[in-house]
């Protein structure tokens, strides 16, 4: 059983706290608008270092805040499949499950059992979760193919069709 510390307790509280305030709002949460996120090293499930902005690449991407434990993330997990079912080969999708009461063995648990086609990223430290600001799990960020943020939201009704649409649409 994890023995809770109480910064650990007051940084679950604020994120519970703002993910039942915040509804999907385009613009509303997290890192800025129009806004280049900084580098961010994180780690995948078997421990080692990944650069996420490696991962993504080129191409514009879709990265979001995620736990095993989060209910608006099951929600929005098939808004999130056929978004990656539609455009999977044009943008980068990632999942970075973050560390606020998970473990990365939770999260290869989870995924055994439930595979998703695109990667998931252990944010063990918080890095991502400062460097985009990200105010809740089910937090999506949008990066256009120069990685820019484009889009962020929370929640499990956001419209990802549409800003996926956007930031492929030809130049």
């Amino acid at each position: 059983m994890r023995r809770w510390t109480w910064p650990a307790l007051a940084a679950l509280a604020l994120f519970v706290c703002a993910a039942g305030r915040l509804a999907a709002q385009e613009d509303d949460a997290g890192i800025a608008i129009g806004r280049t996120p900084p580098a961010v090293t994180l780690e995948d499930l078997q421990g080692r270092a990944v650069d996420l902005a490696a991962l993504i690449g080129s191409k514009p991407a879709l990265i979001e805040f995620w736990a095993t434990w989060c209910p608006r993330c099951h929600e929005l997990e098939p808004r999130l499949r056929a978004a990656h079912a539609r455009y999977g080969a044009r943008v980068q999708f990632v999942a970075v499950a973050v560390a606020v009461n998970e473990t990365a063995d939770a999260v290869r648990r989870h995924l055994a059992s439930d595979s998703t086609p695109y990667p998931f990223v252990w944010d063990g430290n918080g890095n991502a979760v400062r460097a985009f600001q990200a105010p809740a799990t089910s937090y999506v960020v949008v990066l256009d193919k120069t990685r820019k943020v484009v889009y962020t939201g929370v929640g499990p009704e956001q419209n990802i069709d549409s800003v996926l649409a956007r930031v492929t649409r030809p130049s």
